[in-house]
């Protein structure tokens, strides 16, 4: 199976949080805050979305920041992906 974005959506593979801090120190699992850095996956085709034209900014592999709150999780095939309007990344990491 594989999840296809229609419109402005883009499907994000979050990336995993780090398990120590530049100086050492290990994090327990429940203190750690998921971050929000993900690698793009899947880009909807973009198009006219509620009247305006959305041309798609991000690619397949792009690693990207989006908004802490923003997406919906989604279980597939024992993967985690969250789906996201393209307005929630904020930034592509170069």
């Amino acid at each position: 199976m594989k999840l296809v974005p229609l419109g402005d959506r883009v499907v994000l593979k979050q990336l995993i949080a780090e398990e120590t801090t530049k100086s050492g120190i290990v994090l327990p699992g429940q203190t750690k805050e998921k971050p929000q850095q993900a690698e793009v996956v899947a880009v909807g085709p973009g198009g006219t979305v509620d009247g305006k034209e959305v041309v798609m900014q991000v690619s397949v592999g792009d690693k990207v920041i989006y908004s802490k709150y923003a997406g919906t999780e989604v279980e597939l095939e024992n993967e985690e992906y969250i789906v996201v309007k393209q307005n929630d990344i904020l930034a592509v990491i170069k």
